[in-house]
């Protein structure tokens, strides 16, 4: 297998368990993302895109279960690992950017005592020296006066501040895996805008593959290099994100790209 694959998903099936019947949720989802690239996974709601990332991370809800298929970190099987092997490497290896990054953040602690502390879990290293990397971290984020944020609470945060507190925090555990889950859907412009340049670091990092889902095709655009696009559980197209745009072979990716230059127009 090539060294720089990150994230390897090989014929992923997930049926979840419901009223004495079975639904697959997930149905015969291939991808690869190598380190430094983004695959955008894109779909309405209820396509399996989340579905997908609660496998990869080993949260499925009990009601859910891998029927079939793999997935590998790094050339690891993620499903033959305990969940305190998983927990451990949700915390190193794989960092997760949710929607609402307000549910991420204890709301009773300072920035600071949370980035922290979370960095001291995962790496042996002074409370001195944990500060000074999560100030460099915000820095890199375009956070300005990382002193302050780091002193402040959750809640005196903008949803933007926060999600790039989230992101810089990631950088900071230099993981393997990023998973963006619809990280821009809360945001307005402008804080959509400055998480979008906040992943684009990540990226010219070069270190981290990122997994983006989201339904905003223009966020998509902005960052993917690969787009894959999910109906009803399973990838109907994934293609280089430039000929995805340009060339859409399949009816519901055009679809979606429809939708989207008459969202476009209509605020112009």
């Amino acid at each position: 297998m090539n060294d720089s694959i990150v994230l390897d998903v090989n014929e992923l099936h997930v049926n979840i368990h419901a009223d004495r019947e079975q639904v697959q949720a997930v149905r015969n989802v291939s991808f690869r993302i190598q380190s430094g690239k983004v695959l955008g996974i894109v779909g309405e709601s209820g396509c399996g895109k989340s579905m997908t990332c609660l496998a990869i991370l080993g949260l499925l809800h009990p009601s859910a279960r891998i029927t079939k298929g793999s997935i590998s970190l790094k050339g690891q099987p993620l499903s033959k690992l305990s969940q305190r092997q998983l927990t451990r490497i949700r915390g190193r290896e794989i960092a997760l950017i949710l929607q609402n990054p307000m549910t991420a953040f204890n709301p009773v602690l300072t920035i600071g005592k949370q980035f922290t502390e979370t960095l001291r879990a995962h790496q042996s290293i002074s409370r001195q020296q944990a500060n000074q990397r999560a100030i460099e971290c915000l820095k890199q984020m375009a956070l300005h006066d990382p002193e302050k944020v780091l002193g402040q609470y959750p809640f005196e945060l903008s949803g933007g501040m926060l999600q790039r507190v989230m992101i810089a925090l990631s950088l900071a555990m230099n993981p393997s895996l990023l998973i963006a889950d619809e990280p821009t859907t809360a945001l307005d412009p402008g804080n959509k805008s400055n998480v979008i340049e906040a992943l684009r670091t990540v990226k010219r990092e070069g270190k981290t593959a990122i997994l983006l889902v989201s339904h905003d095709l223009d966020v998509i655009g902005e960052l993917a290099d690969d787009v894959a696009v999910m109906k009803d559980g399973q990838i109907v197209e994934i293609a280089p994100a430039e000929q995805l745009f340009s060339m859409p072979k399949h009816e519901y990716t055009k679809l979606l790209l429809d939708a989207r230059l008459v969202a476009n127009s209509s605020k112009e």
